[in-house]
């Protein structure tokens, strides 16, 4: 009676099927070297994303940045992407921020003039 296939897939069976990736890759997120599903849909969208600790830097600077800055700021990081760095300091005006490339998101941000401005763990830098 049903003309279609009523196997129920899981979110990593589906992702392996339309992302061309094997099941093997997707099925643990935690391991090294993997994608998970918000990773995917994080690259795919191009939405930068902060994390709670640059929420919070930038909060309590009172720094609020505009669409056209927000802008900027993910062109530097899909010319980071474009390098093939993975952690990166992204400078643009006064502001500097340290964002993981390959989930879109900013781990933390800083001001220009600020104490201890020694970036470590980042394999490359963009100027915006």
């Amino acid at each position: 009676m049903n003309n279609f296939d009523s196997r129920i897939l899981s979110i990593e069976q589906a992702a392996g099927l339309f992302l061309n990736t094997s099941n093997k890759t997707q099925a643990n997120s935690s391991v090294e070297g993997q994608i998970s599903f918000q990773d995917i849909l994080a690259e795919k969208s191009g939405e930068v994303r902060f994390s709670k600790h640059a929420n919070q830097r930038l909060e309590s600077r009172n720094i609020r940045l505009s669409d056209t800055q927000m802008d900027r700021l993910s062109h530097g990081i899909s010319q980071a992407r474009g390098k093939s760095i993975n952690e990166s300091l992204v400078m643009m005006d006064n502001l500097a921020f340290i964002v993981n490339i390959k989930n879109n998101t900013v781990v933390t941000a800083l001001e220009q003039g600020e104490e201890g401005n020694v970036f470590t763990n980042i394999d490359g830098a963009v100027i915006v």
